[in-house]
């Protein structure tokens, strides 16, 4: 099975340290699942799924620009607009727990 630079998306040897292309350090799968710092993908994924309408799970990933959208567009409208940003929040807790959205916003990968 190929594998690819979490950074650029060059294909990487079995036993390759550090990508050719980019010169970062990559980081190998039982580093990432053994990271006490790393998010949990559960948790990022069922906080964007139930309160997805105030962005909490973009804070817990350290995306603050569309958290603070989100949570400005619910109270601002009065819970009007509400509705629109909960299924932006249920749509992105689903691609998280899908593995589409799999990094935190340092670009460290989420852990299962």
């Amino acid at each position: 099975m190929a594998k690819f630079c979490q950074n650029c998306g060059a294909e990487l040897n079995e036993n390759q340290d550090i990508c050719l292309k980019c010169g970062i350090k990559i980081k190998k799968e039982s580093e990432v699942n053994n990271d006490p710092n790393a998010k949990s993908k559960v948790a990022a994924g069922l906080l964007g799924i139930f309160l997805g309408a105030f962005g909490v799970h973009n804070f817990y990933l350290g995306y603050t620009g569309k958290a603070v959208a989100q949570l400005l567009l619910s109270v601002l409208s009065c819970g009007f607009l509400a509705v629109v940003s909960e299924i932006w929040g249920l749509i992105e807790g689903i691609m998280i727990l899908a593995g589409s959205i799999d990094k935190d916003a340092n670009g460290n990968l989420l852990k299962n």
